[in-house]
């Protein structure tokens, strides 16, 4: 890792290198001096915009998006522990609001306010460049930098307002810089309106920016995330948030321009397309699935089988290793968290606190593969006929090795010891509160088989923003969405799949336009799981008024009335029983797993959970600014 200058040291000392950057851009009585200071020197323009990238890295850390956890917990991905304020269980009962605040100590830069700030800065450089006519980089060889730089933070700010539309929908896009006697009057715009915007930028940087960086450079934006970028954002219009879903109680400002556009789906296919077609600087294709190692190979760190064969070497180093995220991150910053997220990770028993548990609605969507060469929903009407066994769901059939390595589970191997969930202190708890996990379940995703809490040091640099599967999830759906299926999505989605030792889709999938579009949604949330993806998946697909959702929903009985809805406002868990003629066999002891309900407080209220709210202090100094529906 020690060649990516760009994001490790040339970002770890932000905080000393920019200390009082921000007085480069005060508006004192000699404003005008130190403008032509700073826009007149190319080593200065460029601290500003490596400042911004830092601005934009925190602001969207899939790890650490709430500050101390990610946004799986508020999902029905995981439940999380008390610590740190409990972050999670605020978001749980609705603790939050206009007037008193997002949750207590969850800010980390990826609210109204910060995000503005960014886009601010950004407005500032672009401005400043053009007036004072920036110089270019003096440095032998490194002509042309002045262009990047300014490629770079049109990139920037189409993101920034990616991630506000995202979190808040209807916002207004600033594109120049606001002076504080400037009237407070802004315009939200619909989300078309803001996509276009975002995709204007994205093309602007585009066209200034190389087709890869290498070397010192490498992790800076190139056309490949300039593509992205676009990817992105036609597929949230493409979705039914803003393409013809019914959202209940509908107060948005544009809501008239959400009606399904069959269009939009066609634009998400082009620009997806764009980026699985992109090209690096020698015209080779950009980006490539990772598939380095085979299907013997379970080595951990030390090169040794210690999850009694389960976990695949390649799904854990496609996350780590150099050539994988050259060939398949689109868009990403690293080192979220370093040696410390061992405790959030590990179970009692090895030193931890379980901060992020896993939930049995999410464990519930890693298919199982069949006798016939094929991989079916646990909850499908065949899953049973084919041996599923739901109280010993983890080996009666062979389950999607993803889950293996995403998931720890009892009797499942780690460094050569075995989970016990019914005993002692990983034993399932009955709250949040406890260290260990009241789901049943532990997080393995991300980290690496071997790794020991206090024996050494190592950094977690995973997830990425965006990766390649995502965009290639978009492309299958366009494709299904606006032709219908076909083999070209067929197969690529089973070359995703095949990157992970599981089995491919069953044909039928390949005439059948809904059992595809359930297969393209189940390999998104199993492949993207804990990367920062569902908390707005569920969302942009308006699950929680979901017509079936809510129907399963409302035949809800208990814990064995499954699959569950996915309304967001569910938890469930899996607990051993000790009986004799249980298939599971722990530390001398037969067990049986049972379902049971979570008890977390969760709520989900539509339209209010849909965005977050705007600050009622924001609201008040920009009186032209609408509050989000339900708040």
């Amino acid at each position: 890792m020690n060649k990516i200058k760009f994001l490790t040291g040339f970002l770890v000392c932000l905080s000393i290198i920019f200390m009082g950057c921000d007085d480069y851009l005060d508006k004192t009585p000699d404003d005008k001096v130190n403008e032509r200071e700073v826009f007149t020197s190319y080593d200065k323009v460029e601290r500003l915009v490596t400042d911004l990238y830092e601005g934009c890295k925190t602001a969207n850390r899939p790890l650490l998006y709430f500050n101390h956890f990610g946004t799986a917990s508020v999902t029905d991905e995981c439940s999380a522990s008390s610590h740190e304020a409990a972050i999670p269980h605020q978001f749980h009962i609705g603790n939050y609001g206009p007037s008193q605040g997002m949750p207590s100590r969850s800010s980390c830069g990826q609210y109204w306010g910060h995000l503005y700030e960014k886009v601010r800065k950004a407005n500032s450089i672009l401005e400043g460049v053009k007036k004072y006519d920036t110089p270019d980089n003096p440095q032998m060889g490194r002509e042309g930098d002045i262009i990047k730089r300014v490629g770079e933070t049109y990139f920037l700010r189409g993101y920034l307002h990616f991630l506000l539309l995202r979190a808040y929908g209807e916002v207004p896009y600033i594109d120049r810089v606001i002076m504080p006697n400037d009237k407070m009057e802004f315009k939200q715009l619909s989300a078309h309106e803001i996509v276009e915007r975002i995709c204007a930028d994205a093309d602007s940087a585009y066209h200034r920016v190389p087709a890869f960086n290498g070397g010192q450079d490498f992790g800076r934006v190139d056309q490949g995330a300039c593509l992205g970028l676009k990817a992105m954002a036609r597929w949230m219009a493409a979705t039914p948030m803003y393409n013809g879903g019914h959202l209940s109680n509908d107060a948005r400002i544009h809501k008239n321009e959400y009606g399904y556009v069959a269009k939009r789906w066609e634009l998400a296919k082009q620009a997806a397309k764009a980026v699985l077609e992109c090209k690096d600087n020698n015209g080779n294709l950009r980006y490539t699935l990772y598939k380095k190692y085979d299907e013997k190979d379970f080595g951990d760190i030390n090169n040794k089988n210690t999850s009694n064969g389960k976990v695949y070497k390649r799904l854990w180093t496609m996350f780590y290793e150099m050539d994988a995220i050259r060939q398949e991150w689109v868009w990403f910053v690293t080192r979220d968290k370093d040696t410390g997220w061992s405790g959030d990770v590990l179970p009692p028993s090895q030193g931890g606190h379980a901060r992020q548990r896993p939930l049995q609605e999410q464990v519930d969507e890693y298919e199982y593969i069949a006798s016939d060469g094929y991989g079916y929903p646990v909850y499908g009407s065949q899953a049973i006929t084919d041996g599923y066994d739901d109280s010993n769901p983890y080996e009666s059939v062979k389950r999607d090795p993803r889950f293996y390595r995403d998931i720890r589970y009892h009797g499942s191997s780690y460094r050569s010891s075995i989970l016990n969930t019914a005993e002692k202190n990983d034993a399932v708890s009955g709250s949040y509160l406890d260290n260990a996990s009241h789901t049943g379940y532990y997080l393995r995703k991300f980290y690496k088989d071997g790794w020991n809490k206090g024996s050494g040091w190592h950094s977690i640099s995973a997830p990425a923003i965006w990766r390649l599967p995502e965009i290639m999830y978009i492309y299958c759906e366009a494709v299904n969405e606006t032709t219908g299926p076909n083999e070209e999505i067929y197969a690529l989605l089973n070359e995703i799949r095949a990157r992970s030792f599981m089995a491919p889709i069953p044909p039928a999938a390949k005439t059948d336009k809904k059992l595809m579009n359930e297969y393209i949604q189940r390999e998104r949330r199993v492949e993207l799981f804990y990367e920062n993806h569902r908390i707005w998946h569920c969302r942009l697909y308006l699950e929680p008024d979901d017509s079936e959702e809510i129907a399963l929903e409302k035949a809800y009985v208990n814990a064995d009335n499954w699959p569950y809805p996915k309304t967001q406002r569910w938890s469930h868990g899996m607990r051993p029983v000790e009986d004799a003629n249980g298939k599971i066999e722990v530390d001398g002891k037969k067990y049986k797993m049972q379902r049971f309900e979570v008890k977390d407080g969760r709520i989900f209220e539509t339209p209010r959970h849909y965005w977050f709210p705007i600050m009622a202090d924001e609201l008040k100094r920009t009186p032209s600014l609408k509050q989000n529906p339900g708040w």
